[in-house]
């Protein structure tokens, strides 16, 4: 096997094993004779590279702290300007910790990591001493970094990436308030009649025909002030008719419809998007925000979609005066699923 200058071997002398061991050469490509980066020759240049791999996970680092100064630090108000300033810091230093790490591994890659051409054969890992090798290589994997020799870029490598996670955690955190058992209960109790919102209307089991939908929530709702107004978010349910003989009932509850009339909350299980779409001939309701469906003629279930849970079921019937009303709450907690519930 031939060599360059520099002791490496050549594309010349690049060999693919035959049928019995024999070694074949095939014909040089033309390729150019490998060229020395300057770190590889100039020990100044390297350290100087070394600098601006540190200095870039350094900017990886400030843009993950001008996250959370942003996320935390800048408090919300009335005012459209200040929820515009705080998205520009989040985006910027998501933008920078992301693209700090990013770069920084590149240059490092580029100038200081190891620059030599190899051609070596492929061998079956098979028996100790192949995995002894596949060890070896490895360890010179790791030796080959420089990480070992580099503590500035190894210690800035580890900020960085240390950091880097938790503007995301945050942001799925975000996703909705630590429910606890917050969202277990809601408005709705026995006799709480169903009305229209936004209108406060109350409705009759004759108002509900084949095939509607109403957007509903519990009587009394509207009179709230606004800083209970979270709990129309928990309440609001979806109403809808159709055949009672289409409806597929499980044990103990027979009787949470009347005469094929169900309601159901509007929050999808996913992530809590509202579900907004009702198909009236599959008797489907569609969330919107991720394509969760849920089949409403076997209570709700997922019938495709990232929802794992079927819509809650609110039972109803009907008061002395014919309006549709609660016959409890909820039994089991509306919304997503989030980790916080047991």
């Amino acid at each position: 096997m031939g060599d360059h200058s520099d002791g490496t071997p050549t594309t010349s002398d690049a060999v693919a094993k035959a049928g019995h061991g024999e070694v074949e050469k095939f014909q040089d490509p033309g390729l150019p004779p490998h060229r020395l980066r300057l770190a590889d020759t100039d020990p100044r240049a390297a350290k100087r590279a070394e600098r601006q791999v540190a200095i870039l996970f350094a900017i990886s680092i400030v843009g993950t702290l001008v996250f959370f100064f942003a996320y935390f630090g800048i408090r919300l108000d009335s005012t459209i300007g200040t929820l515009r300033l705080q998205n520009l810091f989040l985006g910027l230093g998501t933008a920078f910790a992301m693209l700090g790490i990013g770069v920084a591994i590149v240059h490092w890659a580029k100038t200081l990591m190891p620059d030599h051409e190899v051609s070596e054969e492929r061998h079956v890992v098979r028996t100790e001493d192949d995995r002894q090798v596949a060890v070896k290589i490895v360890d010179d994997i790791i030796e080959e970094t420089g990480i070992k020799r580099r503590p500035l870029i190894r210690n800035t490598l580890i900020g960085a990436l240390a950091l880097t996670p938790f503007p995301a955690i945050v942001l799925f955190r975000d996703l909705g308030p630590l429910p606890g058992n917050s969202l277990r209960h809601t408005m709705w109790d026995k006799g709480v009649r169903l009305v229209r919102d936004p209108t406060g209307t109350p409705i009759k089991a004759t108002d509900v025909t084949n095939g509607s939908a109403f957007h509903v929530i519990p009587d009394g709702l509207n009179e709230l002030t606004e800083g209970k107004l979270n709990e129309k978010a928990k309440s609001v349910v979806l109403l809808m008719r159709l055949n009672p003989d289409e409806l597929h009932p499980s044990q103990g509850r027979e009787d949470w419809a009347y005469n094929g009339i169900v309601a159901y909350s509007k929050i999808c299980t996913h992530v809590g998007c509202p579900v907004a779409l009702y198909e009236q001939q599959t008797h489907h309701l569609l969330c919107p925000c991720h394509q969760s469906t849920f089949d409403l003629t076997q209570e709700c279930k997922v019938i495709f979609g990232p929802a794992n849970r079927p819509l809650p079921q609110l039972p109803i019937t009907v008061d002395n005066e014919g309006y549709l009303v609660a016959q409890s709450d909820f039994h089991e907690p509306v919304g997503p699923s989030f980790w916080e519930r047991g």
